[in-house]
């Protein structure tokens, strides 16, 4: 890391704005909140402080800064899954006096009667959260903070420049300015997060450039003014996690001592230095799972890599040899990516399936096409099916259900006693396309559980570690769509995963039905527009299914809600 710093003090405030200052401000603030949130991948109410800390975020736009420290047991891995920890994040959260999880710092201040320890912590539980940050944002603030960033995506070298104003005094004759590099949307696991390994962990830190507790000021006066120039050359990963560079946020923050933050601030890096100006870059096919229907509509992640805003892409995507094509339009710009909805397309089923998905030639052909595939479903022997489930010490959390391919509500079971083998018959209505999904609302898994035929043959079967749930699809080949001239064919529902609405495109004058996993209906609309907007707010966080009906034909497709 190198350093370039001027910390002067200034005689008066107009010699300060001529000779040095040009990103932060000489006129008194109010305090900005950084919000640091200890969490955990396996800590089952901590999304629902990421929720709470993102509500606060929201509402006071460019004045909280969020700040999530992934350390302690809730956060230590076990098998494959992802370690978000850092050398920090224990250090910081010793010094908190935090007792559950999850727990938050609101400045590393500590409001009376709030602490979680019961005496003189600064952390609080997540329903302490609010009201202190808004007491906080109430204060006058004797420091003032800004920040601006670049990446080099060439060499991958992060610029940071902070300019900190001092409206009055600090009663500390030294000060500790603090950089934390976060990164967002990483996709994984979140016990109670209902998303499975899909759940989006936003704000997490990952380096803390200055060090543990920061580099000195010296000044500390009304009037001192610091400003910093520090270079850090960014990883290609974390603990083996991708270092994605268009993720990266930048919080920069001043302490006192250690602990009590004054204020800080925060900033995106924007980005120079790319090799090619015009450079589409198809990241990603979603996982496709196995199918009886011979329909099938991938979901692909590009990313524009050049220099140059895009805003339109033209995606092949080839299934089992059939190609089909598709033009995304919108605005990409330089490093972001974007999910992209191929609209459904009817495939001769092959046993093992094959999809291809490509983009025009561009400056950079390397990185043009990507490839996957799916399997045919299992079919299965007679209609009568096996289950059965060996549930742990928490059995009440282990429930599971089976729909068809439409969505419609054929079987479910329940919650189960703790510590006993259940036995169930499931009697399927005919021969038909099915999913049977198990659930787990605590989100770590349980005993061991399988489905067989009437032949004994397995069509589901697991250790007892499926987390919040798996699915498995299975049953008869269905040629549900017959060809391509299906009035469905393009319906395209998007966002996915949501939050407060959905879009439906291409379903004009169709009728929407939304089931929840027991078969539910909780939400019918007809008549639909073109371009119908679906308000889902009210859904809890989980899976649901919405089925489009329109002139005797229907298709299903998985919604997931996120909170």
């Amino acid at each position: 890391m190198q350093r370039k710093f001027l910390p002067m003090l200034f005689m008066g405030l107009v010699t300060a704005v001529t000779f040095a200052q040009t990103i932060v401000s000489i006129t008194p603030e109010n305090k900005k909140v950084i919000l640091e949130e200890f969490t955990g991948i396996y800590c089952v109410y901590c999304p629902q402080g990421h929720a709470i800390a993102q509500a606060i975020q929201n509402n006071n736009p460019g004045e909280v800064f969020l700040i999530n420290i992934h350390q302690g047991s809730f956060a230590a891995p076990s098998g494959g899954d992802p370690d978000f920890r850092t050398p920090f994040g224990n250090a910081i959260a010793n010094q908190s006096g935090l007792v559950g999880y999850p727990a938050g710092t609101v400045n590393r201040h500590v409001f009376p009667g709030q602490s979680q320890n019961g005496g003189n912590g600064t952390a609080m539980s997540r329903s302490a959260w609010t009201s202190t940050a808004n007491q906080t944002l109430a204060l006058g603030s004797y420091l003032n903070m800004a920040a601006e960033a670049t990446i080099d995506v060439a060499t991958r070298e992060l610029t940071v420049h902070v300019e900190s104003f001092y409206t009055g005094d600090s009663p500390e004759s030294t000060n500790q300015l603090n950089i934390a590099l976060l990164q967002n949307n990483t996709l994984g696991p979140q016990t109670g997060g209902n998303a499975g390994n899909e759940y989006n962990h936003q704000h997490r830190l990952v380096h803390l450039v200055t060090g543990q507790w920061g580099e000195i000021i010296n000044n500390t006066t009304e009037g001192s003014f610091d400003d910093r120039t520090i270079t850090y050359t960014i990883p290609a990963d974390y603990n083996g996690i991708p270092a994605e560079l268009a993720d990266l946020e930048i919080v920069v923050f001043m302490t006192e001592t250690n602990q009590e933050i004054i204020s800080g601030n925060g900033t995106f890096p924007e980005y120079t230095n790319f090799e090619f100006q015009n450079d589409i870059l198809v990241k990603n096919i979603h996982e496709l799972s196995e199918t009886c229907v011979n329909q099938v509509a991938p979901t692909v992640e590009i990313q524009n890599v050049g220099g140059a805003t895009a805003t339109s892409v033209d995606i092949e995507y080839i299934i089992n040899g059939e190609s089909h094509t598709y033009t995304w339009t919108g605005t990409l710009t330089p490093l972001a990516t974007e999910v992209v909805d191929l609209p459904a397309v009817t495939f001769d089923f092959s046993g093992t399936n094959t999809v291809t998905v490509s983009v025009p030639a561009d400056e950079n052909n390397s990185n043009n096409e990507l490839a996957t595939s799916f399997d045919d479903a299992q079919e299965y022997s007679g209609n009568e099916l096996t289950l059965e489930i060996t549930t742990d010490n928490w059995g009440e959390e282990c429930t599971w259900v089976m729909t068809d391919y439409e969505g419609n509500y054929v079987a479910n079971g329940g919650p189960y006693p703790d510590n006993t083998t259940i036995t169930e018959t499931i009697t399927l209505p005919g021969d038909n396309c099915y999913n049977f999904e198990l659930l787990d609302s605590y989100g770590d898994g349980g005993g061991p559980v399988s489905l067989t035929d009437s032949e004994g043959n397995v069509i589901y079967e697991t250790n007892g570690s499926y987390g919040s749930g798996e699915s498995k699809n299975f049953g008869y080949q269905q040629f549900i769509l017959g060809n391509e001239s299906s009035v469905l064919n393009n319906v395209v529902l998007f966002p996915n995963p949501a939050q407060s609405t959905v879009t439906l495109v291409n379903a004009e004058n169709a009728a929407v039905t939304v089931y929840n996993l027991l078969g539910q209906v909780l939400l019918t609309q007809k008549q639909i527009s073109n371009q119908e907007v679906i308000e889902v707010s009210s859904f809890q966080a989980g899976t649901y299914l919405v089925k489009i009906e329109k002139d005797g034909q229907s298709t299903v497709e998985k919604l997931v809600i996120i909170k």
